[in-house]
């Protein structure tokens, strides 16, 4: 992962909404959510977190499907992996980091 790439998912993530809803995303693993429901979820009005949504995804970090009418939102668990071993890469020194950290199987 380039550090241009880093930069813009921290920075996306660098607000609580946002945040918030990449969480509730990584949760609902690959079977991803509706924008209805994530908003139901996250008591956020739906205009308010579309905007978030669009954020999210051109930091690259979740991605969006249509589903006949409904849209769906998933994690881009690549990314999320991608950004973690980047931030962990020289961790430690190369030595064992207590507790290890163990890679999403996503």
């Amino acid at each position: 992962m380039e550090e241009k790439d880093v930069v813009r998912s921290l920075a996306a993530l660098a607000q609580p909404a946002r945040l918030q809803a990449f969480r509730a995303l990584v949760v609902a693993g690959q079977e991803g959510l509706t924008p209805g429901a994530l908003a139901e979820a996250l008591g956020t009005p739906a205009s308010t977190l579309s905007f978030h949504l669009k954020e999210l995804a051109n930091a690259g970090l979740v991605s969006q499907e249509r589903d006949g009418r409904n849209l769906i939102y998933r994690a881009a668990f690549d990314q999320m992996n991608g950004l973690l071993a980047y931030l962990t890469e020289n961790c430690c020194q190369g030595a064992a980091c207590l507790p290890a950290a163990k890679p999403c199987g996503c």
